[in-house]
C-alpha cells in the first residue's frame, strides 16, 4: 500500500513538471510570430520590446483600449515592418499607394506626424496591415511586381458609379500620356460606391489633377482609384465592402463638371476598367466627347 501511495505521489509530480505538463504553451519569439499568445507575466511594452515593433502598432492592429493592459491566452497581431527609403519626387501619396499602407499608419510607424514633410533620403518604416501581412505589396518596388505577392485574378469589379462615360481610358503612346482611367458622369453629391471589397489605403487631396481621391487595394496585386471627388465619406485603414459608399461626386481637379475618374491597377499600372466591369447597361451607354 505505502509503495502504490508513493508511486502515485511520483506519477502526479512528474505530471505537475512544466515541461511535461500538457496545458503548458510552448515558448514563442514575438520578433518572428505574426500572432503573439500573451503568456503570464506577459506586459505589452514587454511583448513589442521583444517583437521590435512600436508599441502604437500593436495597440493600433489589435484595437486595444486603455489602459492596454494584456492577459495570459490573449492573441495578438504582431504587424511586420520594412524600411523604405524616400526617392526624391517621391510623396506621401505615391508611398502609401506603392505599399498598399494607409499613410497614417507608415507616419505613426515611423514616429512623424501624418501631416509632416518628407525629402529625398529619409528614412520610414512600412508597416503590414493588420491580419493581412502576406498580401501587402512590398513598398520597394516601383514598377516591378511586389516578390512574394501572390498572383490573384482580379477581383469581381463593379461599377463605382452608373453614368455616361464621358471619356475613355487609353493606353499612353509614343509623347502621349494616353488616359489611366474613365471619366464617368454624375450627378453632383450622388454616392460613389467601392468597386470591390478591400482597405482604403488613400484618402485625400491626390496629385495634381486628381482633386479629391481615395484609393483602395484590393486583394493580390489590385488597387482601385477614384478622383475628382466633391467630398470623402471614408478615411485611411477603413475597411470597405463593394458596394459601400467611399465618396461622393463632385468636380475638383481637372474635372470640368461633375464627374469621377475611375482607375483600375494591378503592379500599379493602369489597365483598362472596360476589360474588368460588367457592361454599362443601355441606357448608359458610353459617348465621348
Amino acid at each position: 500500500m505505502r509503495c502504490l501511495l508513493g508511486l502515485g505521489l511520483a506519477i502526479a509530480a512528474l505530471a505537475a513538471s512544466p515541461g511535461l505538463a500538457k496545458d503548458t504553451p510552448p515558448k514563442t519569439d514575438p520578433k518572428v510570430e505574426a500572432l503573439h499568445v500573451v503568456q503570464d507575466g506577459e506586459t505589452l511594452a514587454g511583448i513589442a520590446n521583444r517583437a521590435e515593433v512600436p508599441r502604437v502598432l500593436i495597440i493600433e492592429a489589435n484595437h486595444l483600449k486603455a489602459p492596454y493592459a494584456v492577459k495570459a491566452g490573449q492573441k495578438l497581431v504582431i504587424p511586420r515592418r520594412v524600411s523604405h527609403t524616400v526617392k526624391p519626387g517621391e510623396t506621401t501619396f505615391d508611398i502609401a499607394m506603392d505599399a498598399g499602407v494607409p499613410w497614417e499608419q507608415i507616419a505613426a510607424a515611423s514616429g512623424i506626424k501624418p501631416g509632416a514633410k518628407i525629402k529625398p533620403g529619409q528614412k520610414l518604416v512600412i508597416p503590414t496591415l493588420a491580419g493581412n501581412a502576406a498580401m501587402v505589396p512590398s513598398p520597394t518596388i516601383s514598377t516591378d511586381p511586389p516578390k512574394g505577392l501572390p498572383d490573384t485574378v482580379a477581383p469581381a469589379f463593379a461599377w463605382p458609379l452608373q453614368g455616361k462615360v464621358r471619356r475613355a481610358y487609353a493606353a499612353p503612346l509614343g509623347s502621349n500620356p494616353g488616359h489611366e482611367g474613365i471619366d464617368v458622369l454624375g450627378t453632383e453629391g450622388s454616392a460613389v460606391r467601392a468597386s470591390a471589397a478591400g482597405t482604403v489605403i488613400f484618402a485625400g487631396q491626390g496629385p495634381e489633377g486628381y482633386g479629391l481621391t481615395v484609393i483602395i487595394y484590393h486583394s493580390g496585386r489590385w488597387t482601385t482609384t477614384y478622383s475628382y471627388l466633391g467630398k470623402i465619406t471614408v478615411k485611411e485603414g477603413d475597411k470597405v465592402k463593394a458596394g459601400e459608399r467611399i465618396g461622393l461626386v463632385g468636380q475638383t481637379g481637372l474635372a470640368s463638371e461633375p464627374q469621377l475618374h475611375f482607375e483600375i491597377r494591378r503592379n500599379k499600372l493602369a489597365l483598362d476598367p472596360a476589360r474588368y466591369l460588367k457592361p454599362i447597361p443601355q441606357k448608359t451607354a458610353p459617348i465621348t466627347r
